[in-house]
């Protein structure tokens, strides 16, 4: 038989040892009831008999006259020079030892139905999306970059730098709002590139955009308190909104972006406005500086807040990204959150909450209390990656890239579906949308994609109102060229499968 060794205090399997009753007994009987309820599973190794003297205090003659009694009675086996086993099979009339006969109550009642919060309830109506299994990278799945020239060993280099020398401070708990270094190189960066206004200070390290969308929405919302979102609109920001009981207002979204008249006609007095007026997520708009600036206005006047979710606005194939919507804000009311999960890669979950001064205090300490503490050594990683001017070049050469498969996903569906679809290069981002022409049903046509594991996202599972027109959202990032075009093949048969 292989051997199986596990580690495991063998002091905590068994009872407390007292002075009521002889210690071999003691060791002996708590061994055995081990044994017979599948505490210690068949070949499992015990301790030596000088370890466990050590452990449980007692005589080394106690513990091995209890293993000796237990090895002829068939519980334990011996093995010369390999140490004491679980005895890999029981005779039938020793495992039946110690089995109570009574009946368990437990299981011979009703079982009731499970019961959970309300809060769960409803973020279980708000269906997250996003993988699920293994298959990344498959066409056309979203929210994934190019994993594939992710610069690892610039990356596994500075991990290693910080493992050979690592300060105390990489090893402890570090500061809730985030390492220090890293919030002034954002601070920096975000002012450079997006036109931020902000200071260190405002900046607190998140677990990624869904976390900062949980903690906003959990600082600034009661249950009940009206939110402007845009429909279509991105369902986390549903979830999390849904989560502590907010009233969700839809707004819709044209060629502009969110449209504030609407929003203000169902609702003037909203709590907070969520938006991604940079690149509108899932139909890809920009929000037009008109509509940014009415936006801003309705803000102050209502004495409400906006969060601008910023997720891949580094991503821009037309002219200089656009400054942010938090730089037009002259009365501190956005709240500006971004991720490096499209920037470089998911697995490194950090993102940034950007606060109005006022609120910096309040969130620090929601972080600290809900959330407690990061990673500090990825967060130093990570500083080191954007100081050293890493992330700036990864910025420039993997937008290159993204242009040119976007260009190469563009072509491939004009050319395999235009009688089918109308789509046109997207001016930012990692997805585009594929706008189907009527009477073209976008759920079935993902739901017959899937089968063929081809994963498009229908417009209309984005949408709480009845979406004005269907599309597939169609993820690139992750896809080599190839990879595109043998994509676009297949979702081309499922088309002319439903006719």
């Amino acid at each position: 038989m292989s051997k199986q060794t596990t580690a495991f205090d063998l002091a905590a399997i068994l009872p407390e040892l007292t002075s009521e009753q002889s210690l071999y007994q003691q060791l002996y009987e708590g061994l055995r009831q081990a044994i017979l309820s599948g505490r210690l599973g068949a070949g499992v190794r015990l301790p030596s008999t000088r370890d466990l003297t050590a452990t449980l205090s007692v005589s080394r003659n106690t513990v091995m006259a209890a293993f000796e009694q237990l090895v002829a009675e068939g519980y334990l086996e011996s093995r010369v020079g390999d140490g004491t086993y679980v005895s890999p099979s029981l005779p039938d009339e020793l495992a039946s030892v110690g089995r109570s006969t009574r009946p368990n109550p437990a299981r011979q009642s009703k079982v009731l139905p499970l019961r959970f919060s309300q809060r769960y309830g409803l973020i279980s109506t708000a269906p997250m999306g996003g993988a699920t299994d293994a298959h990344a990278p498959r066409a056309f799945r979203t929210g994934i970059p190019a994993l594939d020239v992710f610069p690892i060993k610039v990356w596994s280099r500075l991990v290693a730098y910080h493992w050979r020398q690592p300060t105390s401070g990489l090893l402890t708990y570090g500061d809730a709002r985030g390492y220090a270094p890293l919030r002034q190189a954002i601070a920096d960066y975000l002012g450079a590139a997006r036109g931020v206004r902000c200071t260190a200070e405002q900046v607190l390290i998140t677990a990624g955009s869904q976390h900062a969308l949980d903690l906003v929405a959990q600082v600034l919302l009661d249950p009940g308190d009206p939110v402007w979102i845009e429909d279509p609109g991105y369902r986390g920001a549903r979830a999390a909104l849904l989560g502590v009981g907010a009233q969700l207002i839809p707004v819709p979204v044209d060629e502009e972006g969110l449209c504030v008249e609407v929003g203000v006609a169902a609702h003037p007095a909203a709590r907070l406005a969520y938006v991604t007026p940079s690149h509108q997520y899932p139909t890809g708009v920009t929000m037009s500086v008109t509509r940014r600036l009415a936006l801003i206005q309705w803000a102050r006047q209502q004495h409400s807040w906006i969060l601008e979710d910023d997720y891949d606005s580094e991503y821009r194939y037309r002219g200089r990204p656009l400054a942010a919507l938090q730089g037009l804000d002259q009365a501190d009311r956005v709240l500006y959150s971004g991720t490096f999960s499209k920037v470089l890669f998911p697995g490194l979950r950090l993102g940034y909450l950007v606060t109005p001064p006022a609120l910096t205090g309040a969130f620090a300490q929601a972080l600290q209390l809900a959330h407690r503490y990061l990673s500090v050594f990825d967060q130093a990683v990570l500083a080191d990656f954007i100081l050293d001017g890493h992330f700036a070049r990864h910025i420039r050469r993997m937008r290159t890239l993204y242009a040119e498969r976007q260009q190469t996903l563009v072509a491939a569906l004009q050319q395999h579906l235009g009688k089918f679809i109308t789509v046109g290069a997207a001016e930012a981002g990692l997805h585009l949308v594929a706008w189907c022409n009527p009477p073209i049903n976008d759920q079935a046509i993902a739901t017959a994609a899937l089968r063929q594991d081809i994963e498009v996202t229908p417009v209309s599972a984005y949408s709480m109102l009845s979406p004005a027109r269907n599309g597939l959202v169609l993820g690139y990032g992750m896809l080599n060229q190839e990879e595109i075009r043998a994509g676009v093949r297949g979702l081309e048969q499922v088309f002319r499968a439903l006719g």
